[in-house]
């Protein structure tokens, strides 16, 4: 059998959201929320999903879109400093079978009324399999989501 090659890719995403630091840090180490907006949407069924948010502490998500095949996350939390970042490694898998390992910091910084998040991700993409494009957008996706978790209006009284 040969090897196939790996493929390296990175990528930087920068977002503002009208929110403070300690809210949108709220919305990755609270499992609830966390789960809310990473895990949970139309057409996704969540198998499982665990949050152990400390250093070492480790999260694990097992989901499929509309009764396709497993797809899972697990990360491991490597520095944690509260309400001002979190750098994380999580290794993702289909059906089983690894396909990328990556490393990422998530940065939380005030910026007028609200936050500036910084996200950057470093990956490997396993037997020569390039992700990095559909790796880049879903985060967007995902920081898209987290706009609605943390900017949502308060109710009316």
């Amino acid at each position: 059998m040969t090897a196939m090659a790996t493929i390296q890719a990175s990528f930087s995403i920068d977002r503002y959201y009208a929110a403070s630091p300690a809210e949108v840090f709220a919305a990755f180490s609270d499992a609830e929320r966390k789960r809310r907006w990473f895990a949970e949407g139309e057409g996704w069924e969540v198998d499982e999903f665990s949050l152990d948010f400390r250093v070492g502490g480790l999260e694990r998500s097992r989901f499929r879109f509309q009764g396709g095949p497993e797809i899972s996350n697990d990360t491991t939390y490597l520095d944690i400093v509260a309400d001002q970042s979190i750098v994380i490694a999580y290794v993702m898998a289909l059906a089983g079978v690894s396909f990328s390992a990556s490393l990422a910091s998530i940065e939380f910084k005030p910026e007028g009324n609200g936050t500036r998040l910084t996200y950057v991700e470093q990956d490997s993409f396993l037997n020569g399999q390039d992700g990095s494009v559909d790796r880049e957008a879903g985060c967007r996706g995902l920081l898209d989501i987290l706009a609605g978790e943390v900017e949502k209006l308060p109710a009316a009284a």
